[in-house]
């Protein structure tokens, strides 16, 4: 069975306990649903695994062109890119004409991130974007990304909607920021924010997506610094937050050097997160990139820290829908746990 409602599409699976669901990142229909169908039991920290599959609609500057055979066509703003992608194992729908006209190309090496870029075309060192509200920069960088994970937005829409709606002071803390998108949607949406991210480049560049949005205004503390001595530092000072997300990458180094490796250090982060929550939390997001770990895994460790808590813990991918032919492609995956 399946039902289309808008832009998203709900698939149930006969005989199978898992939801598998495309929507457009309305939590509150999300709960309606699968309260409706029964998936919830009356202790809602104990429901079965539910997978959803996230996808952002609301993009005018972004666009997956096409995709097949390795490797994806994508618009930023007014310039075309063409970009690894191991996970697009169909044919391309779009001619080679089309693919030819990109203006640069990145050709990767067989390490991680490894790689450079091919200009085709001129393009400005950077150049604007905006979501919604929100205008940032884009560019290329050395290990293939330009400054936004369009994919994400489906969190800046959910985090910004519980801010609007609830009625009180927020303390939210964002960790490993990069260039400061879900930052600048809680700030936008009425927050005080803690950005936290280990590259000095990265956090410049958030400040500077900040002017140009014009929320230079908005209480956001910008820290360069290892994600969880940060973290166990507020749990000494008694800091606290209502709200945390979590975008780590596999494997990095903090400022000074420190080791991350997300299977041995998440754990561990979660842990520390769990004691600078308020007594009233909103939301704890963490995403996840280009791990050997399925969603389920995730939600079953962000479940546990926050079982107290009651609430409850929907997990899945975030995924793009192609332009062309219309194929969803998995750019990653998430845990979300809210009240």
């Amino acid at each position: 069975m399946a039902e289309r409602r808008g832009t998203g599409v709900l698939h149930f699976l006969p005989l199978s306990p898992t939801l598998y669901m495309i929507y457009n990142g309305n939590t509150r229909v999300f709960s309606q649903l699968t309260k409706k169908i029964g998936l919830y039991s009356h202790s809602p920290m104990k429901e079965m695994p539910i997978l959803s599959i996230l996808e952002t609609p609301d993009w005018s500057d972004y666009e997956l062109l096409d995709s097949g055979e390795g490797l994806k066509l994508e618009r930023f703003g007014t310039y075309m890119f063409v970009r690894p992608e191991v996970q697009a194992m169909w044919s391309r729908s779009l001619s080679e004409k089309s693919w030819v006209s990109a203006h640069a190309t990145f050709h990767a090496t067989g390490e991680e991130s490894g790689g450079h870029w091919v200009f085709k075309k001129k393009i400005p060192e950077r150049w604007e974007m905006s979501y919604k509200s929100l205008r940032f920069w884009a560019m290329t960088t050395p290990g293939r990304h330009l400054g936004v994970f369009p994919e994400v937005a489906s969190h800046w829409n959910f985090i910004a909607d519980k801010i609007k709606h609830t009625d009180r002071p927020l303390r939210i803390l964002n960790l490993f920021g990069y260039t400061g998108l879900a930052t600048l949607s809680a700030a936008a949406a009425g927050a005080q924010v803690t950005h936290v991210d280990a590259s000095k480049k990265s956090v410049a560049w958030a400040r500077e997506n900040q002017s140009l949005s014009g929320l230079s205004d908005k209480p956001v503390r910008w820290i360069v610094e290892d994600a969880l001595k940060f973290v166990q530092r507020e749990h000494r000072r008694g800091a606290k937050y209502d709200g945390i997300l979590l975008d780590p990458p596999k494997f990095g180094r903090g400022p000074k050097g420190e080791v991350w490796d997300v299977y041995k250090s998440l754990p561990n982060l979660l842990q520390s997160c769990s004691a600078i929550l308020t007594d009233q939390p909103l939301f704890v997001i963490v995403t996840a990139y280009a791990v050997k770990a399925s969603a389920i895994h995730i939600g079953q460790a962000l479940r546990e820290i926050m079982s107290k808590y009651g609430g409850y813990v929907d997990n899945g991918e975030l995924a793009t829908c192609e332009k062309s032919a219309g194929h969803l492609l998995s750019q990653a995956i998430y845990a979300r746990w809210s009240a």
